[in-house]
């Protein structure tokens, strides 16, 4: 299976290339949409600006400025002073970054992985109300929000939930989709999904389990928050799963989780139409192979019934032989 990248592609290259150019003029103004509806913005009319918009939070999560809680003193401390947050944002956006690309570190190795962490400004401000709560476990610290449900916003209008507890925390995910197919296939795979975590190779993944019906956590919450047309996933994190530099990647795998299962739904999908597409060729030629040998005779007959020959005399032949 394949993992999507915490960092965006397009935004690195862009960046990349205008680290090789900083003392050429080139303008810059490149907007594009990521998957969940996660708009990006990068211009430079003096400066360079980058403008991130987020899905939009549906009721019963909240946010802290336009922001999830918690994303402003996320991106103070990984990025330091090669970004600045204006203040307001950009109309239609949710923040507005000013790069110093000058103050990047000469040595390239660092230059590198300081440009794919800010590629990662996704992963920095949509991850940081999970990241805290994580943490938190690592650090066995007291918590006031023990066994309280949170909210967290991962699509348009569409959340998934964490229920942080003293020694685990559970993250649930109501799985919705449009499309009657893509529902069958996601349930399925999902099955399919929990069965694997079960496979000997795989003793220190998350527990994962599905239902059809909303687990208990998700007593109290409203109807159309906890609706789901292909089942419920439920992962719970010990402190383990978030030690050292786990802490990243479970961050993005969890807030991704919708993602990672639409791409490999809608792969499965073109698959299977690709292997019909070719049976029926393989079928069709196999019909043609089988047609009987009186229905070949009888279009050879026909197509020597529609030649025609004219027969001329000794004499017509001759004079049409001298005027060559």
């Amino acid at each position: 299976m394949i993992l999507l990248q915490s960092h965006c592609r397009y935004l690195l290259q862009v960046l990349s290339t205008r680290v090789q150019n900083l003392e050429k003029g080139v303008e810059l103004d490149c907007q594009w949409v990521e998957f969940d509806d996660v708009r990006y913005h990068i211009q430079n009319p003096n400066l360079v600006l980058l403008s991130l918009s987020l899905p939009a939070p549906p009721p019963e999560t909240v946010f802290l400025g336009g922001l999830p809680q918690g994303a402003i003193e996320a991106i103070k401390a990984a990025y330091g002073v090669v970004l600045q947050i204006l203040d307001p944002p950009r109309d239609g956006f949710n923040l507005t970054l000013k790069l110093n690309l000058s103050k990047l570190p000469p040595d390239e190795e660092q230059k590198q992985a300081l440009l794919v962490k800010i590629a990662s400004i996704r992963e920095v401000v949509q991850g940081a109300p999970l990241r805290v709560i994580l943490k938190q476990l690592v650090s066995r610290g007291v918590k006031s929000d023990l066994n309280q449900l949170v909210s967290l916003v991962h699509r348009p209008n569409e959340s998934f939930f964490v229920i942080p507890q003293a020694e685990k925390v559970t993250v649930i995910f109501p799985m919705r989709f449009k499309d009657s197919i893509d529902t069958v296939l996601a349930t399925s795979f999902l099955q399919e999904f929990v069965e694997a975590r079960r496979t000997p190779g795989l003793n220190n993944a998350p527990p994962c389990l599905w239902s059809s019906t909303p687990p208990q956590e998700l007593n109290g919450v409203s109807d159309q928050a906890s609706s789901a047309n292909a089942g419920f996933v439920s992962f719970v994190i010990y402190p383990r799963h978030v030690e050292g530099r786990k802490l990243d990647r479970t961050v993005w795998s969890l807030s991704t989780f919708h993602a990672y299962v639409s791409y490999h739904v809608k792969s499965s999908e073109g698959f299977m139409h690709t292997r019909m597409r070719r049976r029926v060729e393989s079928l069709i030629d196999a019909l043609d192979r089988a047609k009987p040998d009186s229905e070949k005779s009888e279009k050879a007959s026909k197509t020597e019934q529609n030649r025609s020959f004219k027969r001329t005399n000794v004499r017509e032949g001759r004079s049409s032989f001298n005027s060559r």
